[in-house]
């Protein structure tokens, strides 16, 4: 393995968002752009949305970092995050777990038999915070649609930051759109200098919404953690929904909550080992 020691991995998912997961709690890793990508190719290596390293904390049990299968770093991932929780709960026989991350730091703890609860922190609001390329007063809905201008396709979408950017349109029909086509242009616009999670959002009732999530730099998922608290957030901050629904993806249903007491966030939902083996030698790291 061109003289180097053969190295593990672990494959897991969140509602079919996949993850590849290295250990680097002992042996440090070296990620390049290359590498990740290689190791995300569905074709010639191991294949998932995202690259999960896991790295020594002075401030918490572990420390996440993530590369979208464009081979970029990003800051936060939810369904990750349950996911290396759960591994946490076995490794030191406890419950809760902490986690830090680019994002920022979480606090996770076991809700029932293969679910976890992750408490992703308070929501950003303001136009600097999600970041936006120039200031808007109000980001419950920003100036921004796509279709004609007398009669868009989709339109005024609110904004969040909830440890990474989100775009969420509010319709009535997820087919509106082709979301496949048109998510590369909205997470490109130049409105989101970061480029942004595209979303578009259902309200079904004042505790369902069902979504569809363009996933910046991994493309359409079955499952998006922090877009569902996106938009659990943002739809309870225009009075669409109350401050804990169901959000229904096409990989399954998690549980959010947009807690009064301390403005936090709080998401449930389930974990899946997939298998394990060694990285293969064309993609030693």
């Amino acid at each position: 393995m061109n003289g180097l020691a053969p190295m593990d991995f672990r494959k897991m998912n969140g509602l079919g968002n996949d993850f590849v997961v290295l250990d680097a709690r002992l042996r440090p890793l070296s990620i390049s752009t290359e590498l990740a990508r290689a190791i995300a190719d569905r074709t010639s290596g191991i294949g998932c949305d995202q690259l999960i390293v896991l790295e020594p904390s002075r401030t918490a049990d572990v420390r996440m970092r993530i590369w979208n299968n464009e081979g970029f770093e990003v800051e936060s991932c939810g369904n990750a995050s349950r996911c290396i929780a759960d591994m946490l709960f076995a490794e030191k026989r406890q419950t809760v777990a902490t986690i830090d991350t680019l994002g920022g730091y979480l606090t996770c703890e076991k809700a029932g038999d293969g679910l976890v609860r992750v408490d992703m922190g308070a929501p950003r609001f303001g136009w600097q915070d999600i970041p936006l390329s120039e200031p808007f007063a109000d980001t419950r809905h920003i100036e921004l649609q796509l279709g004609p201008i007398d009669a868009p396709l989709i339109h005024s979408p609110s904004v969040v930051n909830v440890g990474n950017p989100h775009c969420i349109f509010w319709v009535k029909d997820l087919a509106v759109v082709d979301l496949a086509k048109a998510g590369p242009m909205l997470e490109h616009h130049p409105l989101f200098p970061e480029r942004a999670n595209i979303s578009l959002a259902r309200v079904d009732a004042k505790d369902h919404i069902t979504l569809k999530v363009w996933e910046r730099g991994a493309g359409l998922t079955r499952a998006c953690g922090t877009a569902a608290c996106a938009v659990l957030a943002a739809a309870a901050r225009i009075k669409l929904t109350h401050r804990k629904a169901t959000v229904t993806l096409p990989g399954g249903d998690l549980l959010v909550e947009w807690r009064e007491a301390d403005d936090h966030i709080l998401m449930t939902g389930p974990v899946t080992y997939e298998y394990e083996g060694v990285l293969p030698a064309h993609l030693a790291v």
